[in-house]
């Protein structure tokens, strides 16, 4: 299953130009462009930069027929008529605006230079309502150029936080610039589908920076990490849940309202526990390590925020046939780390709730960016209504 392609081609002065007619690329993620641009340059001998979604045949990817605003530079040959309103949205992405590729790009280019490296191709692979993604061979080695919206702008300030407080764990930024953050390319392989034994190893390398963070909570929300300590965390369920309503399936509401009636209670439950508050990846699956089975870096940060740990552990524990190892290995460390916490019973109280928090998340999003890029993630808050009502 991939993807039907139409771009409306927009130049750089900002001036609409047509539509390519339609082309099919293999990979059917909305998100990922690489395939894209290869698509308009070798059934177009167009050279884009893809923008932005503008509609989609179905509510929700992955595939189906979806429409890109895209940049083209040159002649783009023959287009078909087609009209785009290139209103500007207070919400949009630096980077999904006509010019504001080019300007990373150059700004990339210019960061580089300082540093004695040339920029010498750029490939753009991924971009979306949560990153732009390029790939940058320079005259030494490649390079990767993120940018981020501004509710993930903290990332390069974690990461360089990282850097100096637990080195080894994540990559360090060549350069950083609001949103924007230039990284050394990384040897090895996203970390996919990794076995119990190597998400042992992630989990015993996230532990220490998790002690460390626990005691410069300050200092990391002065960084602009957001906090997401459970009371606030409480705060946005109950504003997600009132919100959306009723997730649709028999009896769920009346379940959805049993957990809320009893939050504060679980929560409070939770603190007693004992474990501390820290730096929480928040999106901690083995495909965001890069590296080998023995060595890695742990990357994508743009999810972090100050919460409870038993959140990245949970999951760390997606899609394993026996997470027992696993949990038991994370609450050795805690109680060695901190006597007389009980991490086994925090994780048992906070796992009904983890689903009522991804809701809330991705309500989070849906609430920072612009209508047209809804669909990416519209299905997702009553998907874990759903699941938390189950």
């Amino acid at each position: 299953m991939g993807r039907v392609v139409t771009l409306v081609l927009v130049d750089p002065a900002g001036t609409v130009l047509g539509a390519l007619p339609p082309y099919e690329v293999e990979v059917p993620w909305w998100q990922e462009v690489a395939d894209v641009v290869a698509g308009a340059r070798e059934h177009h001998g167009a050279d884009v930069t893809v923008l932005r979604l503008l509609f989609a045949d179905q509510p929700a990817p992955p595939g189906g027929k979806v429409t890109y605003l895209a940049e083209v530079t040159g002649d783009p040959g023959p287009v078909r008529p087609a009209a785009a309103a290139l209103v500007p949205h207070p919400r949009r992405a630096p980077y999904a605006e006509v010019g504001g590729p080019a300007a990373s790009l150059a700004w990339a280019a210019d960061e580089l230079a300082t540093r004695g490296r040339t920029l010498t191709a750029a490939a753009q692979q991924r971009t979306w309502n949560l990153s732009a993604i390029w790939r940058l061979e320079t005259d030494t080695t490649p390079v990767w150029l993120k940018q981020v919206p501004s509710f993930f702008a903290h990332e390069a300030a974690v990461l360089r936080w990282l850097g100096e407080h637990a080195p080894g764990t994540a990559p360090v930024p060549i350069a950083a610039d609001g949103g924007r953050v230039l990284l050394d390319d990384l040897p090895g392989t996203d970390r996919y589908g990794a076995p119990v034994d190597e998400r042992l190893t992630l989990l015993s390398r996230l532990h220490p920076v998790q002690l460390t963070a626990s005691g410069r909570i300050a200092e990391l929300l002065a960084l602009g990490v957001p906090d997401l300590r459970l009371p606030r965390l409480a705060e946005r369920i109950r504003a997600v849940v009132a919100r959306s309503g009723d997730p649709g399936t028999a009896g769920s509401g009346e379940r959805l309202a049993a957990l809320l009636t009893g939050l504060d209670e679980r929560l409070a439950a939770i603190a007693a526990c004992g474990l501390p508050d820290t730096l929480v990846h928040g999106d901690f699956h083995p495909g965001n390590a890069r590296g080998t089975a023995e060595r890695h870096s742990i990357i994508d940060w743009g999810d972090s925020v100050i919460g409870h740990p038993a959140i990245d552990l949970l999951r760390m524990c997606e899609r394993v046939a026996d997470p027992e190892p696993l949990r038991q290995a994370w609450g050795r460390r805690w109680r060695a780390a901190v006597p007389g916490c009980d991490p086994e019973r925090a994780v048992a109280l906070i796992e009904p709730v983890l689903a009522l928090r991804n809701a809330a998340v991705y309500a989070g999003f849906l609430d920072a960016i612009e209508p047209s890029e809804w669909p990416y993630h519209a299905d997702d808050v009553p998907f874990w209504l759903a699941q938390a009502a189950a």
